[in-house]
């Protein structure tokens, strides 16, 4: 308790020694106003109250100044004061604005909420060019509540979230600050140092609150939340907004303020709801309160989300600046719900300054030295917006909780509780845990161990693990170990590997693993065991086929520069033919038996559709992501693909020193791929691959290029880019060269959310073209259309394809079902 006291202390007393201004906003009933802009008259240099209403601004120097209070509803408040001594407490009340149709003239012919947009959508593009550069003070604090959290989900204990939760199931789960620096070069590039970071709980300290993911300018035609969002005062608004003017108030520059609600069109479509200001005859925005459910953004977790952001006028640089935002948001998931608010102050601008592409690179946020290492005093003099009760509260405990929990002693119970051996442990796995040494070892036994194929019959597996981490794992060595036993090939065969993770930000990692195992002929394992089970015990239809093999390899990858990867595989096989074993069936059709195991003739049983032999396999491969962004911590690099700019990897592969010398052979492949929003139309997604082999005419069959084929009309690929689904497995397989392309178009509900009563399902247009060219076949296609996103409520994962596939002609028909969990 001592220490507790003694920590608030620290926390508390620097308030009072280095506030500067200060004081609290209230209206003419004595009711706080949370979120009010406070700013030095014709200066960037301001604050906005916290949710009690309390402002902090801080003032480096005496002197005579105008504070102006601006608030959404509420006229302005300028106050002028004298600074001649710190701290000054200045308690200000706010009356409400008088909204009035009587400023202008009602055009019965015309909606003038309409004529006021048109004017706004005219000047947007001119009103965006205005702001080339900036460089700005950036000020973030992001925090999450959850309210009356299960114990468990899905069967696994939900516990306190790292001390968030308290007797009632509710608490704050994340709380964090930023102080940065801000550099911005028009149209996208945006550098942020960050000066000081700090995490409730969290001694590393490392915000993940970034200036670039809530970098939400509706100069632009669309805002990304996820999927593209329609702007209000976009080209192609019309087609989606309804508008109708409140009313008009004048703010303290005498400028005319047009206040416009804002209403879908239609409700399933990716646009918000609310207020947006608009400045008469400088059709600038002046505020914007604008909302969007989880439903419309296409975020299954949120119940709601609304951008509040204002703007204030500097005379001297003719510009309308975003001074402040606020993000707040619920959401309700698997029984969790809960909201939150990200708050962003922006100062110190200084615009259209000398700034050039030079002074940027693809680091978008980076952290100076002793970021996380900032005392309670510099917070106190650097944070705009004051603590609430409850977040200094939260600081408080969590601060306190974390010294506890590094302690030995309760690291020690903490594993002590958990290493203990449930009766269940011997059916689903069983983990032992040393948390000072950041070790864990143990085993588990999957869902769905016990599988069937005609090879093994039915066959189980468990695993067992090894790991120790350093340096809060991002450095860490592992040891795998895997068992399966098939009862009807009476066999068991076990794999092991050896891995090593040199560091978080080049991510090398060293890899050595072996052992005996069964292998798809297709390495890319196109049918699952779940679905390959299902397919054969109830339909008869065995599509997997397999081959045995052991194995040592080795295997290298690191990033060598941004966006360049290089992978590097050395491996020595010895591959052997496999045969049907078992012909267990729950269904038994008489006019079907099972394919045999030799993928090349279904009707070749007994017979091997290769030698047994053995072989060195070597594959290189070099990746490069073009125009990839990276975020910077302290020793990790985090990656940011870049939607503009594809990904290119090229590779060899060479199998060589083969028993059978027929069987070595050469191969140079490419594949190139991207997937990118085309404005508010829809998400657009390529993938290409193209290669060819060399030496290659009598080469074993697992070794020919195979494609991702579909016979069991269920999708379990996960990406639809990477599969023919109306191919069979093998029927295309090449020992020359190849060309295949995949190309899909999801509109993401711009099409159906235009037809009445069908855009109240919510659901999505899907349309693909999948093409094949192999040396000595006809061109393979397929064309497809789906719809997506279909469920209900948050539960929107299905997805059903019809496709119609051609090869010199008409060749047949498909229906697909999967799930999608990736738009």
């Amino acid at each position: 308790m001592k220490s507790i006291l003694t920590f608030i202390a620290l926390l508390v007393l620097p308030i009072s020694v280095f506030s500067q201004v200060k004081g609290s906003v209230t209206n003419i009933n004595n009711e706080a106003l949370a979120y009010v802009n406070v700013f030095i008259e014709n200066t960037y240099t301001g604050t906005t109250t916290n949710e009690a209403g309390k402002y902090e601004l801080n003032i480096s120097k005496p002197g005579n100044y105008t504070l102006v209070f601006q608030y959404l509803g509420y006229k302005t408040q300028k106050v002028s004061i004298e600074v001649n001594e710190f701290p000054i407490e200045k308690n200000v009340t706010l009356e409400e604005t008088q909204i009035s149709l009587n400023e202008i003239v009602i055009n019965a012919d015309e909606n003038p909420a309409n004529l006021i947009i048109r004017n706004a959508i005219d000047n947007r593009k001119k009103n965006l060019e205005k702001i080339n550069s900036f460089s700005a003070s950036f000020y973030s604090r992001g925090l999450i509540r959850i309210k009356d959290a299960p114990e468990k989900i899905l069967g696994v204990e939900v516990g306190d979230l790292g001390g968030g939760l308290d007797s009632t199931r509710s608490g704050i789960i994340y709380l964090s600050e930023t102080v940065s620096k801000l550099k911005f070069l028009r149209p996208d590039k945006l550098k942020e140092t960050i000066m000081a970071s700090k995490v409730s709980g969290d001694e590393s300290g490392f915000s993940f609150n970034n200036a670039s993911d809530v970098d939400y300018n509706f100069y632009n035609n669309t805002i990304e939340l996820g999927n593209q969002i329609v702007s209000p005062i976009a080209d192609f608004a019309f087609s989606h907004y309804n508008y109708k003017l409140e009313g008009t108030f004048y703010d303290e520059q005498q400028n005319l303020i047009n206040k416009i609600i804002v209403t879908p069109k239609r409700a399933k479509d990716r646009v918000f709801s609310g207020y947006i200001y608009i400045v008469e005859d400088q059709w600038t925005i002046y505020a914007t309160e604008l909302s969007i459910t989880g439903e419309q953004a296409r975020i299954p977790a949120a119940d709601i989300l609304t951008i509040s952001q204002n703007f204030t006028y500097s005379a001297t640089d003719k510009i309308w600046a975003l001074i402040s935002q606020n993000i707040d948001f619920k959401y309700g998931l698997f029984g969790i719900k809960g909201d939150g608010r990200f708050t962003a102050v922006y100062s110190d601008y200084n615009f259209n300054n000398n700034l050039s592409k030079k002074d940027f690179n693809r680091e978008l946020v980076s952290f100076i030295e002793n970021a996380n290492k900032k005392d309670s005093a510099y917070w106190t003099m650097s944070r705009p917006v004051p603590l609430t009760t409850e977040e200094i509260t939260d600081y408080v405990k969590k601060d306190s909780i974390q010294i506890l929990k590094k302690s030995k002693p309760y690291l020690d119970s903490v594993d002590r509780a958990k290493n203990r051996f449930k009766p269940l442990s011997a059916l689903t796995g069983y983990t032992y845990q040393n948390s000072h040494k950041n070790t864990r070892i143990g085993y588990n036994i999957p869902i769905g161990a016990v599988q069937f194929n005609t090879v093994q019959g039915y066959h189980a597996g468990m695993n067992f693990f090894y790991t120790k981490g350093y340096d809060e794992f991002r450095r860490y060595f592992s040891a795998n170990a895997s068992l399966n036993y098939g009862f009807s090939d009476d066999r068991l065969r076990a794999t092991g590997s050896l891995t090593y993770k040199f560091n978080n930000i080049s991510k090398a990692i060293l890899s050595l693993s072996g052992g005996v195992t069964t292998e798809q002929f297709n390495s890319s394992e196109p049918i699952t065991p779940l679905a390959n089970s299902f397919t054969s015990l109830f339909f008869e239809s065995n599509f997997m086929k397999l081959y045995d093999k052991s194995f040592l390899q080795l295997t290298f990858s690191e990033e060598i520069a941004n966006g360049f990867r290089l992978f590097g595989t050395m491996s020595y096989e010895r591959r052997k033919a496999l045969f049907n074993t078992s012909d267990e069936v729950y269904f038994d059709k008489n006019d079907k038996i099972y394919s045999s195991n030799n993928p090349l003739d279904p009707a070749a049983f007994g017979v091997a559709p290769f030698d047994t032999h053995n072989i060195v396999k070597l594959n290189v491969a070099a990746q490069f992501n073009f125009g990839q962004n990276y975020l910077s911590y302290p020793r990790t690099k985090s990656n940011i693909p870049n939607d503009k700019f594809p990904t290119l990897t090229i590779g060899y592969e060479q199998g060589l020193g083969a028993t059978n010398s027929n069987y070595n052979f050469q191969q140079i492949k490419a594949r190139l791929y991207q997937s990118f929003d085309i404005s508010n139309k829809g998400r657009f997604s390529y993938n290409m691959r193209s290669g060819k082999l060399f030496n290659a005419e009598n080469i074993a069959f697992m070794d020919f290029q195979h494609f991702n084929g579909n016979q069991t009309r269920i999708s379990t690929n996960g990406s639809y880019t990477d599969v023919f689904n109306n191919l069979e497995y093998y029927r295309l397989s090449t020992n020359n060269s190849y060309f295949e392309s995949h190309i899909e178009h999801n509109f993401n509900g711009y099409l159906l959310n235009k037809i009445p009563l069908i855009n109240k399902l919510g659901f999505s247009t899907v349309i693909g073209i999948h093409n094949l060219s192999t040396s000595g076949h006809r061109p393979y296609h397929e064309f497809s259309v789906g719809l997506d996103k279909i469920g209900w409520g948050k539960f929107r994962f299905l997805r059903v394809d019809y496709v119609r596939s051609y090869q010199g002609g008409y060749i047949g028909d498909a229906i697909i079902f999967g799930l999608n969990f990736f738009n």
